[in-house]
């Protein structure tokens, strides 16, 4: 047996203290992640795992094993990415993660002409509104929008985006203008994930707390169903420029518009001098300023 089969597997185990979840974690099966564990116990003669039908723990020894592991497979990690970054041209697999809706409409446009320039890079790109930890899952960098949180993540501004509150002609002939944030609540407010709207009062930021008949984490639902009559929403310059431009959607309370956000890229410090990070970033920092 070679000395490191079963070693992920393992290590994979003891961290997520379950085979499925170790399985989940590694694309295969929960059959092949016992049989390599399996193995490697019968190769080193101990048992590394106390089984039972509920849980899985770690015996004593496993927990010495996995102290001298981690640093091990840390370093062959490291050792690979260094190689990598001596590579003139980007090789190997980008992982990322992006906002799904952003993602949808901004982000994965712009991937096919980087994989044209590119052909040598796989690209992994995962889509969702949670916030992953980059290094747990193995993250090369993440699309964020907005305030970030404090991390040790290396964090680059790839552009600005601009929140503004609209609403459809049809909308305001039945109900009528708001001039003021206080007559919000008497609208019907169409929400994202936040049951309150981000604005500036005298250049101060508040946050209005908004309702209506209608919550999605999906702007170009909210977007729709705006353009559709059906009430007020606050959403980015990205989602609303075509509708307002054709007279789809009106702007509202322009004097209450927040400042501007941040779209950023952020990624683990380890990865701070990879070629196909940098390269990726560089990439949508310059196709996202011409947009």
């Amino acid at each position: 047996m070679n000395t490191f089969d079963g070693l992920v597997e393992f290590l994979h185990v003891a961290e997520k203290g379950s085979f499925t979840a170790a399985a989940k974690k590694l694309g295969t099966s929960v059959a092949h992640i016992s049989r390599q564990v399996g193995a490697l116990e019968d190769h080193l003669g101990v048992k590394l795992f106390h089984r039972t039908t509920r849980k899985v723990t770690v015996t004593e020894v496993g927990q010495l094993y996995y102290q001298h592991c981690r640093p091990l497979l840390d370093g062959l990690n490291e050792a690979e990415r260094a190689v990598l970054n001596l590579q003139e041209k980007p090789i190997g697999k980008l992982r990322f993660t992006a906002p799904v809706a952003y993602g949808e409409k901004i982000i994965a446009p712009l991937l096919s002409d980087f994989m044209r320039q590119y052909d040598t890079l796989h690209i992994d790109l995962e889509l969702t509104n949670r916030t992953l930890d980059l290094v747990e899952g193995g993250y090369d960098l993440a699309i964020r929008l907005g305030m970030l949180e404090e991390s040790s993540l290396i964090a680059k501004k790839l552009a600005s985006r601009t929140l503004h509150i609209c609403a459809a002609p049809s909308y305001i002939a039945n109900r009528g203008t708001p001039h003021t944030l206080s007559e919000l609540a008497h609208h019907n407010c169409l929400l994202g994930t936040l049951d309150h709207w981000r604005l500036s009062d005298q250049g101060k930021a508040k946050n209005i707390r908004v309702s209506g008949t209608m919550r999605c984490n999906n702007g170009p639902t909210l977007l729709n169903a705006a353009i559709a009559g059906h009430g007020i929403v606050q959403l980015p310059d990205y989602y609303i420029g075509e509708a307002v431009k054709t007279g789809k959607l009106i702007p509202l309370l322009k004097s209450y518009q927040p400042e501007t956000e941040g779209i950023w890229a952020v990624y683990p410090p380890n990865r701070h001098m990879s070629p196909k990070v940098h390269m990726f970033i560089d990439y949508l920092a310059t196709k996202l300023g011409q947009t």
